[in-house]
């Protein structure tokens, strides 16, 4: 894992021209690492915004090339040093006169990179609970990376994806669920999943979870305290209410799965392919579902030979729509590894859009297509109903849509039932939400080791019931293992207890400035 002594440095902005790009450095040694940069004579404020310039520093040549190696296996979204601008660019001489702003750089200073303003943020009240300074620079690649040189010339390292973030999770400013929700909020491309995601990172799916946490952990104190005294006899708390408090949290977890799969599409996305027979209409309702005319759509048959991918947003889920080739049986060799891509991608697909056409006779071919995804989520798609008809819909046997793409008609039926395909409802502003399989699979592990708390208390909780005696015996050990285990499964979601592993594979998908 990641070194959580070094003073780190990365380009917080995504890579790429802007009017304003942001370089973090983050560690014990940052205002030093800063201070060595700029020709500002006095000392940071904590934040209060400095205006000043950029110098060059030293740079090992091993510690940006190995950065760069190392940086080139990273995810293209990644700010990578080397990747950034192929060659060391020259950096502005400010010498020659005054800068836009009018303030020259201190005297002495040969050269300087960049005009900049610099602010400090110390610890702990910093997004890495550690001292931190961010430097805003022009937006210019070339700027950014020599500044990064030059941080790293002053002693800091280049930081590892999800650095950052993953130090605000070990200074305890955030759990594991909110450093996750920072990585989606990240990655989000419709509005729907940076709410959810936001909502994670206020807390809501943690706060959730605490107060069953919470209730376990006032049950496991009671059954310990009967544990410590069993002399006495006398139990600090009685099996039915110990049965009453499971049931609760029970029905906490139940709450928090039953929407997991809604949480799921809204993080993951969904993929929709479009299959059919040559000129049904597959590639107009590419277009209609996209909004744009992207797919070329002729009368000639197998104008379509490859995959054709978009992203949209539906109704806040993120949809990446396939254009298929048309299904037949050919002999040109290109069109038929289309054809074979096309049933690759319905294989693979969460739902397939089949496309019919009400103006020509149901043939082998629309016989095949509907043969080969008889086994998968589909909505059946009869175009061209604005056509003479050569068939009638009771001829299928099986529940179809009427739509005409050219005039529109049925469209707003087809768009409901392609959102009752993806199993999507939109979710309650600020309901927890389970959106990560792997908080999914930890719930279900709580949630089984609750159920065999209650199997073991069942029998005795049925023979105190109506019954005026002395409660039988409660095996608190047993019960108290149960519990153990639901709690170890509420802090690995939390990230109290985890292993390097999941962490290493958490964070490793993060942005390099995040």
């Amino acid at each position: 894992m990641f070194s959580p002594t070094d003073t780190i440095v990365a380009i917080a902005t995504p890579s790429g021209r802007g009017g304003i790009g942001v370089v973090r450095i983050s560690g014990a040694r940052a205002a030093d690492v800063a201070r060595a940069i700029l020709t500002t004579p006095h000392e940071l404020t904590p934040r209060y915004a400095t205006h000043t310039f950029v110098r060059p520093g030293q740079v090992p040549p091993t510690a940006v090339e190995g950065a760069g190696d190392d940086a080139r296996q990273r995810p293209e979204k990644c700010a990578r040093l080397d990747a950034v601008v192929p060659e060391r660019a020259e950096a502005r001489d400010f010498r020659a006169g005054p800068s836009l702003s009018g303030v020259m750089p201190c005297s002495g200073t040969a050269r300087t990179i960049d005009e900049v303003v610099v602010t400090l943020f110390p610890a702990p009240h910093s997004y890495t609970t550690e001292d931190v300074v961010e430097i805003s620079a022009h937006g210019s690649p070339a700027v950014l990376r020599e500044i990064v040189r030059a941080a790293i010339g002053a002693g800091a390292r280049l930081a590892e994806p999800g650095e950052f973030t993953f130090r605000a999770y070990l200074g305890g400013r955030i759990d594991l669920v909110q450093a996750e929700a920072v990585g989606d909020l990240v990655d989000a491309v419709t509005p729907l999943q940076a709410r959810v995601a936001f909502d994670q990172l206020e807390g809501t799916l943690t706060r959730s979870i605490a107060v069953m946490d919470a209730a376990l952990f006032d049950l496991v104190a009671k059954l310990e305290a009967s544990i410590d005294f069993p002399d006495e006899g006398y139990h600090f708390v009685a099996p039915a209410t110990v049965a009453a408090t499971l049931r609760k949290v029970r029905g906490g977890i139940d709450r928090l799965l039953a929407g997991a799969r809604t949480g799921r599409v809204i993080r993951e996305g969904r993929q929709i392919a479009i299959v059919g027979k040559p000129n049904v209409g597959k590639s107009s309702l590419f277009n209609w579902l996209l909004g744009a005319e992207r797919a070329i759509v002729t009368d000639v048959p197998g104008t379509t030979r490859d995959l054709l991918r978009e992203t949209i947003d539906f109704n806040g889920v993120r949809l990446s729509l396939v254009d298929t080739a048309g299904s037949r049986d050919v002999q040109d060799e290109i069109e038929r590894e289309g054809v074979a891509r096309a049933h690759r991608a319905h294989d693979v697909a969460d739902l397939v859009c089949v496309v019919l056409d009400a103006s020509r006779p149901l043939d082998v071919d629309d016989e095949g297509v509907l043969a080969r995804t008889a086994r998968v989520p589909r909505v059946i798609v009869v175009n061209k109903i604005d056509l003479p008809r050569a068939w009638i819909l009771a001829a299928l046997r099986i529940e179809a849509l009427e739509i005409s793409l050219k005039t529109g008609a049925g469209l707003s039926a087809l768009h409901d039932a392609i959102q009752q395909g993806l199993e999507f409802t939109e979710p309650r502003v600020e309901e927890p939400m389970v959106t990560n399989l792997r908080h999914e699979s930890l719930l279900h592990d709580a949630r089984e080791s609750i159920a065999r708390a209650l199997a073991g208390l069942d029998d005795t909780v049925c023979a105190l019931a109506g019954l005026d005696q002395v409660a039988p015996h409660l095996n608190e050990e047993l019960v108290l293992a149960d519990l153990a285990a639901a709690r170890r499964a509420f802090d690995e979601v939390v990230g109290k207890r985890t292993s390097e592993d999941v962490l290493r594979a958490i964070f490793e998908r993060f942005c390099v400035g995040k």
